[in-house]
């Protein structure tokens, strides 16, 4: 497209990329919509004509590799969904996917699928453990890595198609700071940012939470430490993040806690289960259910559903 510099400006009018489509060797996009009744007219309707959801949406990013995001996505998915919350879970990490592996569910299609007009959104849904509907991506598909705004804005758009009740939508954002993953990231309603208490996490961290504001982030990010030894180590690191954040991006970062290093997500790999139902008692298992009572707190506006937290992890504060 002719815009390079951030998402898509004018979400009522889309224009299809033939140009870029044909170059990058997949084949144009095609409309899918489920086959209508005999007594119902068949009507194709564009994806400009379709809107963003409007069920609230989070996306989960780090600045880098091995913080054990899709871990944290995959488990605080089946979390809520343990509290009765309806989550879509989104494998935005669409050519390295592999959060069906850790959900422990067999997709027979995925989102390259769908990019190629053969299937529809709610064709490749996947029941996942405690009603998380998984929307499964490729893996080893380099065409994915970097998709063209108006096959990104689609994919977007299509959530909205979905034929399910939803509360939450969980995006499980590929890691790094490619223009794909800026762009998901400014398109969800709220940015959590994975890292570690190592010095090239937290300081990848803070550069990519720096690079969201110059592209015009709406909102300040959420901030979560994982793999944590100590709740001190997980309190400095976020301390260090949030410091910086606010001298020198004037940015007040909400700090959500710490997941602790727990050698039982491994194990829970292995199995490919996630670790809040492989071993619902592990220190990590705790943390996460936490943290799903703080999302569900977060962002559910009916107060009678909302139910108390537990006491650990406690939410730091700078």
């Amino acid at each position: 497209m002719a815009d390079r510099t951030g998402p898509v400006r004018n979400p009522g009018r889309l224009r299809e990329p033939a140009a870029a489509a044909s170059t990058s060797g997949m084949r144009p996009l095609k409309v899918l919509r489920r086959r209508p009744s005999r007594d119902q007219p068949q009507e194709v309707e564009h994806p400009a004509r379709w809107s963003r959801p409007h069920v609230r949406t989070l996306a989960i990013a780090s600045g880098k590799g091995g913080v054990g995001k899709s871990n944290l996505a995959a488990n605080l998915a089946v979390a809520l969904g343990q509290r009765g919350a309806r989550v879509v879970l989104l494998d935005a990490d669409l050519a390295q996917a592999n959060l069906d592996l850790l959900l422990g569910v067999h997709p027979r299609f995925d989102v390259q699928h769908v990019l190629n007009g053969e299937k529809t959104l709610g064709d490749i849904v996947v029941d996942g453990p405690c009603g998380v509907k998984l929307l499964p991506a490729a893996s080893g598909v380099p065409d994915l890595a970097e998709l063209d705004d108006y096959r990104r804005e689609c994919l977007l758009r299509g959530l909205s198609t979905l034929d399910l009740e939803m509360d939450l939508i969980l995006i499980d954002i590929g890691s790094g700071v490619s223009r794909q993953v800026t762009s998901f990231c400014l398109a969800a309603d709220d940015v959590l940012i994975v890292t570690t208490p190592e010095m090239p996490a937290f300081s990848d961290a803070y550069g990519f939470i720096k690079l969201l504001k110059q592209h015009g982030l709406a909102r300040a990010p959420h901030l979560m430490v994982n793999m944590a030894d100590t709740p001190e180590e997980a309190e400095e690191t976020t301390h260090r993040i949030r410091l910086v954040a606010r001298r020198f991006l004037q940015l007040e970062l909400d700090a959500w806690g710490y997941i602790p290093f727990d050698p039982m997500i491994a194990r829970a790999v292995r199995l490919q289960e996630p670790v809040v139902t492989a071993f619902p008692n592990s220190p990590a298992a705790v943390a996460y259910r936490a943290l799903a009572d703080l999302v569900w707190e977060e962002f559910n506006p009916d107060p009678p559903l909302r139910r108390s937290r537990p006491a650990a992890p406690e939410k730091l504060e700078a």
